[in-house]
């Protein structure tokens, strides 16, 4: 009897496993050696939860890569604190060794309440400053994850991540969910992930990830192709609306290194113009690059 429950229980946990594998780590020097104590066990707690916690009906694909570095900024009390977030996450490139960078967000804008050896419950209704914060990224993670396997696959994750920035943005712990003038958002940025005015660059993202990295080894004149075609969209987009947005920013701080990296055979050196002229934040690198 007792192998015929363990054989169930095997079989359920295969049919529904977890979409994420992240890892936590957690700075404390900013605050109280006391509250550094309180949170001994807050980095695990948090992993523990992100790669628990099942944030979609049915996941088919391997887990995906993700990383939380957490820097604590302040604690007004035992249990209140603030804190700086970098996440990242990434996906692997077909029929090769190297990683694709999806994700790199720093977000400084962070309050919750946690206790020593609290238990944390996923209930993405209600909003929770600490867990709604980590279900919020979860589904910006999954669903840029789905966009790069298929055109607009992302879209159910966007729309779960843009109902808890609603829930923030009424709650005590507002800051952080509201609108922003600053560079990035999150409210910016699943906003322009849903926004139609972005499904040209949402399509050409798709195509850069599927038809452009994933085929760089065996088609390479093709990969190419279609990651400059992603330049071209997002050059014709500017010249019709404003693509200093969060999502563009978000993604251009992502993936300019490897846009560079991927073209600096390429024998026309003004492709790294037009990219300068898109992303001038970046503009030195792009320079640089064109100058090779």
């Amino acid at each position: 009897m007792k192998s015929i429950v363990l054989l169930v229980f095997l079989l359920f946990a295969t049919n529904f496993p977890q979409e994420l594998n992240c890892k936590v780590t957690v700075n404390y020097e900013s605050i109280p050696v006391v509250n550094r104590e309180l949170l001994a066990d807050f980095a695990q707690t948090i992993e523990d939860y992100l790669n628990k916690t099942r944030f979609t009906d049915k996941w088919e694909g391997d887990k995906i890569d993700c990383a939380f570095n957490i820097f604590f900024i302040g604690a007004s009390s035992d249990i209140n604190y603030t804190a700086q977030a970098v996440i990242t996450s990434q996906r692997p490139i077909y029929n090769s060794e190297k990683n694709s960078l999806m994700l790199s967000i720093n977000d400084g804008q962070w309050s919750f309440v946690y206790e020593k050896n609290q238990t944390l419950y996923a209930t993405q209704s209600v909003f929770d400053p600490l867990t709604s914060f980590l279900d919020y990224y979860a589904y910006v993670i999954i669903g840029l994850d789905m966009d790069s396997y298929d055109e607009l696959a992302g879209n159910p994750f966007f729309t779960k991540a843009f109902d808890i920035v609603n829930l923030g943005a009424n709650s005590g712990y507002r800051t952080g969910w509201e609108k922003s003038s600053g560079s990035y958002s999150r409210r910016g940025l699943v906003e322009d992930l849903l926004n139609e005015k972005y499904r040209p660059f949402r399509e050409a993202y798709f195509n850069y990830h599927y038809n452009g990295l994933d085929l760089m080894m065996d088609k390479k004149a093709v990969a190419i192709k279609n990651i400059i075609a992603l330049v071209d969209v997002l050059e014709a987009m500017r010249n019709k609306i404003d693509i200093n947005s969060v999502l563009v920013k978000t993604f251009f701080d992502a993936k300019s290194g490897e846009i560079i990296d991927n073209l600096k055979t390429y024998t026309d050196k003004s492709i790294f113009k037009k990219l300068r002229k898109i992303d001038p934040s970046h503009a030195l690198k792009y320079d640089e690059a064109g100058q090779e």
